[in-house]
């Protein structure tokens, strides 16, 4: 049995070597790719490279580019989290309610995140324990959530909340906007954690292939309760850096963000089916979504055909991923 699961470990080792070199290469043409979509975009607006837009860019990036830092980590496993736009906003709720109840800024932020934490680790334990798949545990987590955000708050937003939180989603360091500067800190946290600790190295193992990774002696399940609550908790911090920014909770925020989530981690090179992806490809993907959003609007493009455009660059990239596989 030793024999057996020293074995399994070696060909799984061997399989995550592989898979890593394809995330990377993968990673090297999603880099390329917003490299030639930057050069179009400052070819046909004078406008595009300046400081104030990038910075802009940057910004409005922000948000989408943390949530997804959280599921990258749930694709890797060869999972998916439908809930993250749903968290992002009964985290902003919680946040903003308990500091209109007075409690410091510190100590209400901190309660958001876990509150996303808290629910990611509902969908970890019943997607294990009840063995059923992610789609569905966290397509329902996804109503709760939301119904939960509309229930505290009658279905207002919540507003009149302090200038010592808000200045988190406006406020600038060195001229950095602060949201930016938490991108970056969670991202080196992130990749850290993903590639340099055994737990990352779990997240790998169990995407690629859960059974070997059983038989090597990982304890799986606890290991993909944990992969949700790192996705939870990453967007309880996105919802309450989105209530900061916007000076207000509102429960209808974060709508759709799911999908943008999911689509910037497959843009990064990450595969659906599990085992392959990195933090770096992640962020790259979520840039751009978010250039081409707002080169279009420098464009005078109509939402309308925005919402065309990015749907056909997510097809293209699971087109793509199938063509890696293969």
């Amino acid at each position: 049995m030793a024999g057996n699961s020293l074995i399994e470990s070696q060909s799984s080792a061997g399989i995550n070597s592989k898979q890593s070199k394809k995330a990377i290469l993968a990673k090297m043409y999603a880099l390329l790719g917003l490299i030639i979509m930057s050069v179009i975009l400052s070819i046909a607006s004078p406008y595009f490279l300046t400081t104030d837009n990038l910075l802009t860019i940057a910004l409005e990036t922000s948000i989408i580019a943390i949530l997804a830092l959280g599921q990258v980590y749930v694709i890797i496993s060869a999972g998916i989290d439908l809930s993250v736009g749903s968290t992002l906003a009964l985290a902003g709720v919680i946040s903003s309610q308990l500091l209109l109840a007075g409690w410091p800024t510190p100590v209400a932020l901190l309660a958001g995140i876990l509150a996303g934490g808290f629910l990611g680790l509902i969908n970890g334990f019943v997607i294990t324990k009840g063995k059923m798949p992610p789609f569905i545990v966290t397509l329902g987590m996804m109503g709760v959530a939301r119904g939960l955000a509309l229930v505290l708050t009658d279905g207002l937003p919540v507003s009149g909340l302090p200038e010592s939180f808000t200045n988190l989603g406006n406020g600038r360091i060195l001229n950095i906007p602060i949201p930016v500067i938490f991108l970056v800190i969670v991202a080196v946290i992130a990749a850290f954690i993903l590639s340099k600790t055994i737990f990352g190295r779990y997240v790998y193992s169990i995407g690629s292939n859960e059974e070997a990774a059983q038989l090597s002696g990982i304890n799986v399940n606890f290991h993909k309760m944990m992969i949700y609550v790192v996705c939870g908790l990453f967007a309880g911090l996105a919802g309450v850096l989105m209530s900061a920014r916007l000076v207000s909770a509102q429960p209808s925020a974060g709508m759709g963000y799911e999908l943008d989530a999911i689509a910037a981690v497959v843009i990064g090179g990450a595969s659906l089916m599990g085992g392959i992806g990195t933090v770096g490809g992640t962020i790259i993907g979520a840039f751009i979504m978010g250039v081409l959003r707002n080169g279009l609007n420098l464009l005078n493009v109509s939402p309308f055909w925005q919402q065309i455009a990015i749907g056909i660059v997510i097809v293209l990239a699971v087109y793509l991923d199938q063509i890696r596989r293969k």
